[in-house]
């Protein structure tokens, strides 16, 4: 499968910093993957966020986006016509007042012509969930509607993959789910490729793969199961796991054999019936 993102060797340093934040990244994100990135704060994953949509191009080391170099000048709206990227507080980028005006900021910025821009329009709010709402005004919205309007703005300009950086941290539970459920629907159902970076473990769980990154570097990565059965690792670089895998860890330590790779609260429930 031909890889939609690749990093080889990136470094990233901030100009009013002596310290780099991000070092020696490699990876391959295939298309139509859905890859969660996690870590501490500070750990670097806002920073690589934006350079895969090219906001920041590497101190050293190059990242390509179905084929294109993010640093090359000539072709950075190409990049940011294929990764599309969705930041942690919907009102930064709402500009509209009206939703269906807001979704078509995108693609009216690319010159789309305004026949096409109606049926793109009407496709993301459709894809998203928000037909019915597409001459409301935004701030009427709840913050997880708010979010879904962000996504729709980007599902507009037709990107091939969608970086979202910590798109449910100012939510709640509620908006959460909404958002999470439209991430999962775009990479099933639309083939979308997903970065999403997150602190809520049960939001990476969800993913196919898993980076686990601290202190600027990627330390860990593999599937949910293949990253979270590593209990104290992930500890140990100061994040938690999913709240069945610390039960099992704590159960298994307490001398009760049970699985320690369980993800789901119904995984949960059936091993712990197999043992009573």
């Amino acid at each position: 499968m031909t890889a939609e993102i690749i990093a080889q060797g990136v470094y990233y340093q901030y100009a009013q910093d002596n310290n780099l934040a991000l070092k020696d990244i490699n990876f391959k994100i295939d298309k139509g993957e859905f890859v969660a990135i996690i870590g501490p704060n500070g750990s670097g994953k806002s920073t690589l966020a934006k350079l895969l949509n090219g906001i920041f191009v590497p101190t050293k080391g190059e990242i390509y986006v179905d084929g294109v170099n993010t640093a090359s000048k000539e072709d950075i709206w190409k990049v940011r016509q294929k990764a599309g990227m969705v930041f942690q507080n919907p009102d930064n980028q709402i500009v509209a007042t009206v939703v269906e005006e807001d979704v078509a900021f995108g693609p009216e910025n690319l010159g789309i012509p305004p026949a096409e821009i109606r049926i793109r329009v009407r496709e993301a709010l459709e894809a998203v969930e928000l037909t019915e709402y597409a001459h409301k005004a935004p701030h009427l919205l709840s913050g997880g509607q708010k979010q879904r309007v962000a996504i729709a703005g980007i599902l507009a300009m037709k990107p091939q993959c969608i970086i979202l950086d910590e798109p449910t941290a100012m939510l709640d539970p509620v908006g959460r789910k909404e958002v999470i459920s439209t991430v999962k629907k775009l990479n099933r159902e639309e083939g979308k490729t997903i970065v999403l970076i997150t602190h809520f473990m049960d939001e990476a769980v969800q993913a196919d793969r898993v980076f686990v990154m601290s202190n600027g570097q990627v330390v860990m990565e593999g599937t949910p199961r293949q990253v979270f059965t590593r209990v104290e690792k992930l500890k140990s670089i100061g994040l938690d796991v999913p709240q069945v895998t610390e039960l099992s860890y704590q159960l298994r330590k307490a001398g009760i054999e049970i699985r320690p790779d369980l993800l789901t609260l119904e995984e949960t429930v059936d091993c712990l019936c197999q043992l009573l």
